[in-house]
C-alpha cells in the first residue's frame, strides 16, 4: 500500500540534508551550497509559490484569512521542512511530477485555507524556470562577483608589484621581445575585466516568467487576475508576481523561458573559466624546471610526488586548467537546451538541472586562484637567465625597421634574418653590434647605418630598454581593475 505524504515527510525528516553540488565531490565550493546544494534547490521554488500568494493577495483574490497566514515564520517553516530529497520521494512514490509533489508537501504544512490557493494559476515551469533564475542571480551577486573582484584586486596588486620586472616575451613557445611580468599578468587581467563587465550586463537580462502552460496567460485572463492587476496597479499579474522576487518578465515566453538570456549568461562564465585557465596554463609553463620564473606556494607538509620527494608539482595550476576543460564540456549541455518541440518538451529538463555545474566549477577555479595568487613567487635569477639566453636577438624587429627608416634599399628583414642572426648566434654579440660590424665591411650599408639616430643605436644595444609601452599598458589595466572593484565592491547598484 502506498505511503502518504505525511509518512514520507516523517521518514525524510530523520535524514541529514544532502548539500552536494553538481559534479565530483572533490570540487565543491561551500560558498555555493545555499544556492545549488541539492536539498536547497527546492527553496527557490517555494519562494516563487510564496510570491504567487503575495500577488494573489494584492489583487484581492486570496481570502483575508489566508493573507493573515503569510508570515515570515510560515515562510521559514516551509524552508526548513521542505527539501529536494523530500520532493523527490513524494514525486517517485505518489505524484510522478516534481511540482505536484511540492504542492502536496505544502498542503501538509500550511493551513487548508491557504493551501487551496497554492499554485493558482501557475504551470510547473512558471515555478521551475523562475526559481532557477533566482538561484543564478543570487549566486552571482553574493558569491561569484565578490570572488571575481577579490581575484581582480589580487592580480592588480601583482601587476603593480612586477610592472618593472623584466621578462622575455614569448610567442609560439619561443622567446620573442621583452615585456615585464606586470605586463604579462595585465594581459590576462584585462580579459577578466572584460568578461566581468559582460557578466554583469548579461545578469541584468535574466528574466522570470509567470505566463501559464503555453505562455499566453490563458487562465489569468479568464479568471480576471490580469484585469485586476491592470486596474489596481497598472501592471500585469505576471509583473506583480515577479516583482516580489526582484525580477521582470521576458517580452514573451512559451511554457518555458526563451533559452538565450541564460545561455549568454552561462557563456560568460565559460569565458571566465577560460581566462582563469589561461592564467593557470601560463603559470604552469613558467614553473617548468627549465624556465622556473614563477612558483606556486608549497606548504610545509605538502608532497609534490608520491615517489619523488624533491618534486614540487604545479597542482593548483593543473587543477584550475582541468576545471576549465570541464566547464567547456558543461556548456555544450547549454547549447543542447536551445531547442524544444513546440511549447516545450521534457528532453532537456534533466540536462538543465546540470547547468549550475558551470557556475560551480568556475567558482572552484576562482577560489583556487584567490588562495595562491598572493603567495606566488617570482624568481629574479631565472628571469634574468632566461632573458640572457636570447638577449642578443631581442631587438631583431627594431633593427630591421631601423634599416628601413634609414633608407636601406634591400630587404631589411632578409638581411637581419639571413645574415645578422647567424653572425650573432656565432659571436654571441647583439644584432646591432653585428650590423655595425657588417657596415664596416660595406660602404653602402655604412651610409645607411650612419642615418640611424644615435639614440636608436644605443637602444638597439640595450634590449632591456626595448619594452615599448609595456609599463604604461600594465598600469592602465591596473587602473581599470581598481575602477571596476571600486564600482562594484558594494554589490548591485540599486
Amino acid at each position: 500500500m502506498p505511503r502518504t505524504v505525511a509518512e514520507i515527510i516523517e521518514e525524510i525528516r530523520q535524514k541529514p540534508r544532502r548539500l552536494e553540488l553538481p559534479g565530483n565531490p572533490r570540487y565543491q565550493p561551500a560558498s555555493l551550497v545555499p544556492y545549488f546544494g541539492y536539498d536547497n534547490l527546492v527553496r527557490f521554488q517555494i519562494e516563487v509559490e510564496w510570491a504567487l500568494w503575495k500577488a494573489l493577495a494584492k489583487v484581492g483574490i486570496l481570502p483575508v484569512g489566508a493573507v493573515a497566514l503569510l508570515t515570515e515564520d510560515l515562510k521559514e517553516k516551509l524552508y526548513n521542512e521542505t527539501t529536494t530529497t523530500l520532493q523527490d520521494a513524494v514525486e517517485k512514490e505518489i505524484t510522478r511530477h516534481d511540482i505536484r509533489a511540492l504542492i502536496r508537501i505544502i498542503h501538509q504544512i500550511v493551513d487548508p485555507i491557504l493551501a487551496k490557493w497554492t499554485h493558482f494559476p501557475a504551470t510547473s515551469y512558471d515555478i521551475i524556470d523562475t526559481a532557477r533564475i533566482i538561484a543564478y542571480k543570487r549566486a552571482f551577486w553574493e558569491v561569484s562577483l565578490p570572488s571575481i573582484l577579490q581575484l581582480v584586486s589580487l592580480l592588480r596588486n601583482k601587476v603593480i608589484e612586477f610592472v618593472d620586472t623584466l621578462q622575455i616575451g614569448r610567442t609560439h613557445g619561443q622567446h620573442a621581445e621583452p615585456v615585464t611580468v606586470g605586463f604579462w599578468i595585465a594581459t590576462i587581467l584585462s580579459r577578466i575585466l572584460d568578461i566581468t563587465k559582460n557578466l554583469i550586463e548579461k545578469e541584468t537580462k535574466l528574466v522570470g516568467k509567470f505566463s501559464g502552460p503555453v505562455g499566453a496567460y490563458n487562465a489569468q485572463v479568464v479568471f480576471g487576475l490580469e484585469n485586476l492587476a491592470q486596474i489596481n496597479f497598472g501592471r500585469t499579474f505576471e509583473e506583480l508576481v515577479l516583482e516580489e522576487l526582484g525580477l521582470v518578465p521576458g517580452p514573451i515566453s512559451t511554457q518555458i523561458l526563451s533559452p538565450e538570456p541564460l545561455a549568454r549568461f552561462l557563456f560568460e562564465y565559460t569565458l571566465l573559466s577560460g581566462a582563469l585557465s589561461q592564467l593557470a596554463l601560463d603559470c604552469r609553463n613558467l614553473q617548468r624546471t627549465e624556465i622556473a620564473e614563477i612558483g606556486e606556494p608549497f606548504e610545509a607538509d605538502q608532497s609534490g610526488s608520491s615517489a619523488m620527494p624533491y618534486k614540487r608539482n604545479p597542482i593548483t595550476w593543473e587543477n584550475t586548467q582541468g576545471m576549465g576543460i570541464i566547464v567547456k564540456i558543461e556548456f555544450f549541455k547549454v547549447l543542447e537546451g536551445l531547442l524544444s518541440e513546440h511549447q516545450r518538451d521534457l528532453i532537456t529538463s534533466s540536462v538543465m538541472r546540470e547547468f549550475p555545474g558551470i557556475v560551480v566549477f568556475t567558482q572552484y577555479q576562482l577560489e583556487n586562484l584567490i588562495r595562491v595568487i598572493p603567495w606566488i613567487s617570482i624568481n629574479p635569477e631565472a628571469l634574468g637567465r632566461n632573458f640572457e639566453m636570447t638577449r642578443n636577438m631581442a631587438t631583431g624587429e627594431a633593427v630591421y625597421l631601423a634599416l628601413i627608416m634609414a633608407g636601406y634599399q634591400g630587404d631589411a628583414h632578409h638581411l637581419v634574418n639571413q645574415t645578422l642572426v647567424p653572425r650573432a648566434h656565432s659571436s654571441k654579440q647583439n644584432l646591432a653590434s653585428e650590423l655595425i660590424g657588417l657596415a664596416a665591411e660595406d660602404q653602402e650599408l655604412q651610409a645607411v647605418v650612419e642615418n640611424i639616430p644615435p639614440e636608436i643605436i644605443k637602444m638597439l644595444q640595450r634590449p632591456e630598454q626595448f619594452t615599448g609601452r609595456a609599463r604604461q599598458k600594465a598600469l592602465e589595466i591596473a587602473g581599470a581593475a581598481e575602477q571596476l572593484t571600486d564600482q562594484w565592491a558594494g554589490g548591485r547598484i540599486k
